[in-house]
């Protein structure tokens, strides 16, 4: 529209040079004047095209996810994938393990029963007859992957998976010689551990040629599995309903007190039913019938910084939900423990366990997932399915694992989060950020960063549409009333350098403030530009553009600049716009970095870039107007007009300190506009009755 407009008043006569002088004037212009002529008009057709285009979008999102990836590394947050710092931003639930992410993962045995006795080693061990301690040693020994070196200084270094080391240490508190029991018999078949069955088990031949086949699991599954248990001077007893439920009671007792317990069983075997070596290898172990050796209770302790980490989820609208193998007692007083549950949540409807919500249908599961906040006894697929429910009802998840078998989840997320220490590499492969410490505070820390993202990107976007509308909205207005812009292609260059690749170093660098983490999550289908952005918006450009027509129609009388020539006084005038106008977006780029906050200035000396390049840009444009005049076709000016512009430039931040008191709707600006312009054919009466059945926000 400018390029048309500009062409039909030159070519009739209606645009003047500086001086007054008529551009164009037909048989009496020259063929080459009118080439220039156009070629100028073109070049500031283009150039406002330019201006208008935000192309420095994509180099924001770009700087932002760069700086925000780098950043996280040193919150110990490797990001595998760039997309995920904005998704997790948007994440509403956490559906977190318990082992290693909540907890310290350094487990220690605190309670031990065998037979009818609580041992405290080493202080009672000498109870166990050697028949029951050899029993209960050798399972210890055999039934574990882990192991322990002695040096040659006494030292003892036990290594293994926490659960492994702790088992192993309380074994060396019994006075187990690591070596000797190893030696005492041969491994002839291993069950590994299952995470559907709770359980890992070993078949042994002792050098009297007796086959033994240890268990040790979850108490509650190996307990129902035993049919007689084991006293401490060796005589065995039937397994009667009665003492079943002491030792249940037992059980719940010490996942009361947040301690995870296992049991150890065995039985006896004859070496005609043990296979061949040519057949064990699909031989599965005999896990009925058997003798109930002991039952330990381990401690994890939770991180000392998990509560507050949980709790600042809590206030930034992003459920935590902890998916564990423990039971429901020991879940239930870990999540009271860690802040996921309060005692008014601690509800059947709160706690599930995994078989149960595997059990329901994909409707039901839809129907409670929400309502979940912690799962109990459930396996990697559990989590699979509950990831998938929270998605179908609309949760952005954000899902933890470490083990091989939790990479179908951390794929199905929205965002998979992979243990650094204890993840495995499929973990890993299969997420979008490895969390480096293992850590949940640093998960919320993504979570920070995430937000941090889009809320930089919105900054970006706020003070970039001001400047396209405040520069497009002035050359439009002056060229369809004049014939004449007061910025010129070289300076709406400058202009654009500032709001493109300057305004995304200053903007999309700023670190993620605490206001970030007080607002709830920002759903998928919101809009970009939020209300606020384009209330913001909308004052400063109509203060820029008020104020800079005011000058170009205005300039020569309000600055008493009449005395001066018609040429010089146009280029003071000029310039003088060009130099207020670039001051307006160096102290919005100021107003931008707090669209809601009162403060603009809050935390800005830490954002050393932001004052580097408000700095350099400001250098820049006195350089340019004092020094550089017959490229950008601008003049010096006296401190008096440089006081002009600041004064202008300087109003634009009380002006936005007052327009944040101006209420803004909630609903979305195209919602508005929609209910403002009903549908054709759709009657006034029942417009009305539809905004009287409409529930207010």
């Amino acid at each position: 529209m400018v390029l048309v407009v500009l062409f039909a008043r030159y070519f009739t006569g209606h645009t003047t040079d500086s001086d007054g002088s008529v551009q164009f004037v037909k048989r009496h212009t020259s063929v080459k004047s009118a080439i220039f002529g156009s070629i100028k008009i073109l070049t500031v057709a283009v150039t406002i095209v330019v201006v208008a285009v935000p192309e420095g979008l994509p180099l924001a999102v770009t700087l932002t996810l760069a700086y925000s990836m780098r950043k996280m590394m040193a919150d110990k947050a490797l990001v595998r994938r760039l997309s995920a710092c904005e998704t997790m931003g948007s994440a509403t639930t956490i559906c977190s393990d318990k082992t290693g992410t909540l907890t310290l993962n350094q487990m220690t045995v605190m309670q031990s029963i065998v037979g009818e006795v609580k041992l405290q080693p080493p202080a009672n061990v000498d109870k166990l007859s050697s028949t029951v301690a050899s029993l209960l040693l050798e399972g210890i020994a055999q039934n574990t992957s882990g192991s322990v070196f002695e040096a040659q200084d006494g030292s003892v270094e036990v290594t293994g998976s926490p659960t492994e080391k702790a088992i192993l240490s309380w074994g060396l508190d019994l006075r187990m010689k690591f070596a000797e029991e190893r030696s005492r018999s041969s491994i002839i078949h291993v069950s590994p551990f299952n995470s559907e069955k709770k359980r890992a088990g070993v078949a042994v031949v002792a050098r009297d040629s007796n086959v033994h086949v240890h268990w040790k699991g979850a108490a509650e599954i190996v307990l129902a599995l035993c049919t007689s248990w084991l006293n401490v001077d060796g005589s065995t007893h039937e397994m009667t309903p009665d003492k079943a439920n002491q030792l249940k009671k037992l059980i719940e007792d010490m996942a009361e007190q947040s301690l995870r317990c296992i049991a150890f069983a065995y039985r006896n075997l004859d070496m005609k039913d043990v296979p061949s070596e040519e057949q064990r290898i699909n031989w599965q172990l005999p896990d009925n019938e058997l003798t109930l050796i002991g039952i330990i209770g381990m401690k994890d302790p939770c991180r000392p910084e998990v509560r507050d980490a949980v709790e600042l989820c809590k206030k930034a609208g992003v459920k935590v939900r902890m998916v564990t193998g423990d039971n429901l007692k020991t879940a239930k007083a870990i999540a009271l423990e860690c802040g996921i549950l309060d005692d008014s949540e601690a509800s059947a409807q709160a706690i599930i366990e995994g078989r149960v919500f595997r059990a329901y249908d994909d409707t039901e599961r839809e129907n409670v997932a929400d309502k979940i906040s912690v799962m109990a006894r459930s396996s990697p697929n559990d989590k699979l399915l509950l990831v998938k429910a929270l998605k179908k009802i609309g949760h952005v998840v954000a899902v933890t694992g470490d083990g091989t078998n939790d990479a179908p989840a951390l794929h199905e997320a929205d965002i998979g989060l992979s243990m650094g220490i204890q993840g495995t590499e499929v973990a890993k492969e299969s997420s979008d950020i490895i969390i480096l410490d293992d850590n949940f505070s640093s998960v919320v820390k993504v979570v920070r960063w995430g937000r941090s993202v889009y809320a930089n990107i919105q900054k970006f976007i706020q003070f970039q549409l001001t400047v396209n509308v405040a520069a497009l909205v002035i050359n439009v207005v002056a060229a369809v009333s004049s014939g004449n812009v007061p910025l010129n292609a070289v300076q709406l260059l400058w202009v654009n350098l500032i709001m493109d690749t300057l305004g995304a170093l200053a903007l999309a660098t700023e670190p993620p403030t605490d206001q970030l983490m007080r607002r709830p999550p920002v759903g998928r289908r919101e809009p970009l530009v939020t209300n606020i952005m384009w209330r913001n918006l909308f004052i400063q450009a109509v203060f820029q553009v008020a104020v800079l027509l005011t000058l170009n129609f205005r300039g020569r009388d309000l600055l008493h600049l009449t005395h001066d020539t018609l040429g010089h006084s146009s280029k003071v005038k000029n310039t003088l716009i060009f130099n207020t106008f670039v001051l307006c977006q160096v102290f919005n780029e100021v107003n931008s970095r707090k669209p809601e906050e009162l403060n603009i200035f809050s935390g800005v000396s830490r954002n050393h870039l932001f004052l580097a390049v408000v700095s350099i840009t400001v250098v820049m444009q006195v350089i340019i107007i004092e020094f550089l005049g017959k490229f950008t076709s601008t003049v010096r000016l006296n401190w008096k007009l440089w006081l002009v512009s600041v004064v202008i430039a300087f109003l634009s931040w009380p002006l936005a300190f007052v327009g944040k008191f101006i209420p803004v709707p909630r609903t979305e600006l195209k919602d508005l506009i929609v209910r403002c312009w009903p549908k054709r054919g759709e009657s006034a009466a029942q417009q009305t009755q539809d905004d009287r059945m409409e529930v207010p926000v």
